[in-house]
Order: C-alpha cells, then structure tokens, then sequence
C-alpha cells in the first residue's frame, strides 16, 4: 500500500514535486545567456543567477553539507540572521558564470533527488527548525516546494518568460499563503466584528476564501453571507507577488478588483506581505 504524507510518513508527493518544480528550473535555466542570468529580478540585490545560488545555499544545507565560507559585505536589504546566511552563498557564486552555477544546481538536485527517493521514515521525521517554527525535514521540504517555486517564478517574470503557473506545485505555493488571509483580514485590515472579506483568486490557479471576523477573530468560513463588506479578486500570479513582497499593493491596482467597501478591500491587498 502506498504510505502518504497525512501518516507522517514519507513525503512522496512532496517529493515529486519538488522533482517537477527542480526540472523546470533546470529546463528554463539552460535556455539563458549570460546577460539573462546577471538581470535583476524583484528579489532586492539579487539576479536571476543570485535566485540560483541561493536555492543551491539550502539544498547544500538540507543535504549536511558545509556553509559557504564567504562572508558577504552588508547590504541594506538583509533583515535577519537567515537573510545574511542566504547572502553568504550568493557572494560565494556571484562571480561565476551563470552556466557554472547552473552545472552545480543540476549537479547537487540529482545528489538531492537520490537521497530523498532512498530516504525511510526515519530520515523525513528527523527535528529541525523549518522556516515557520520547529517541525520535521517532512515539513521543511514541503515549505521547500513553494520556495523553489517562487523563486523559479521570480526568474521567469524578470526574463519576461512565463510558464510553469499552472502546476502542482503552484497549487501547493498558493494554498499554504492562503493560510494567512485571515491574519490579514482582520488584524491588519482591521475588518470590523461580523464583517465578510471574500478573496477571489482566479487563476491559473483558482481558490475562494470567505472570512469573517467573529468575536475578534477572523477566520474562514465555508460559506458566503448574504452581505459581503468586500469582494477582492486578482489572478493567482499576482497574489503570490504581494504575498511573498514581490510588489507591493500600490503597484497592483490594474490589476486588482475591489468590490464593496475599498477602503477594507485596498487594505487587504496592501498587507498581503507575509514574507519576513
């Protein structure tokens, strides 16, 4: 019988998507000249090929391998101890070839793909610190799933090369930053109590979330009240911009459709930032 994720057992699906989303990157990757690797992308400081190194940074990490011993000079943009760890690896590859990190990314997923498709139960239950609190690897690979796939999605649109929206892993990405609509809803919104907010996420990845504010707390309920204090929609591609701080919400207005009360609904789309 085949043993799923919900037994706490090894992550299977999980594991093919991160073979999906680790494949697409490389695919993509391989198209680019040396010009498209040094371009900028929307994560501040970083090119496409930064993007790069810094997936490699992790995976070194997740597979016991050392940190990079360069210390990277401090840059305005580096909130935290993480943030500075991140950088560290990005300096160590900034003055190589893009097609040079390329070859170490393919080289270290195969290593990484090896381990993961051989690991037992032991392995994936392993402790350590996720970057959302304590949890298993089991956990950390999940939430490294949508990070490669945000970040695969941050050099598509730098290169203006789109592709890849529609996928399980997409999917995945964009329901696990689902799960802090209701944070944004009522504690940085300021929803009033007994208010609705209904987000709308139209694709290529669809959802709907109906949230209402009950004795302080917002949360998601499973069906739409008659009344509807606002009614935000935006495609999948742009919820994942504002909520990982890609773009901020001043930036999406175009792009974005309040209906009902704006000044909630443009609050909402203003702190959707959940990103450290």
């Amino acid at each position: 019988m085949k043993r799923n994720e919900k037994d706490n057992m090894i992550p299977t699906d999980t594991i093919e998507k991160l073979e999906q989303t680790w494949a697409s990157i490389s695919a993509l990757c391989m198209t680019l000249d040396e010009t498209q690797w040094k371009t900028q992308t929307l994560c501040p400081g970083w090119t496409v090929q930064d993007n790069v190194s810094h997936m490699i940074g992790t995976e070194r990490f997740l597979h016991g391998l050392p940190s990079s011993a360069v210390k990277a000079p401090p840059r305005d943009y580096v909130k935290n101890a993480i943030g500075a760890s991140n950088e560290n690896e990005v300096e160590e590859r900034r003055s190589k070839l893009g097609n040079e990190v390329l070859a170490e990314w393919n080289e270290l997923v195969a290593i990484r793909l090896a381990a993961l498709k051989s690991g037992d139960d032991t392995y994936f239950a392993k402790e350590m610190m996720t970057p959302t609190g304590p949890g298993t690897l089991a956990d950390f690979l999940h939430i490294r799933v949508m990070d490669c796939w945000v970040h695969e999605q941050d050099i598509r649109v730098a290169l203006d090369l789109p592709g890849n929206d529609e996928s399980p892993s997409a999917h995945l990405s964009v329901d696990r930053l689902l799960r802090t609509v209701p944070i944004v809803v009522g504690k940085r919104a300021a929803t009033p109590e007994g208010e609705t907010v209904v987000l709308n996420v139209t694709g290529p990845v669809k959802r709907s979330l109906v949230v209402t504010v009950t004795n302080g707390r917002a949360t998601v309920v499973p069906t739409r009240p008659p009344h509807v204090l606002a009614e935000v929609s935006m495609n999948s591609n742009t919820f994942v911009a504002l909520a990982c701080g890609r773009i901020a919400g001043a930036d999406t207005r175009r792009r974005v459709d309040v209906v009902g009360d704006s000044t909630v609904g443009l609050a909402v789309v203003d702190n959707f930032n959940m990103m450290i």
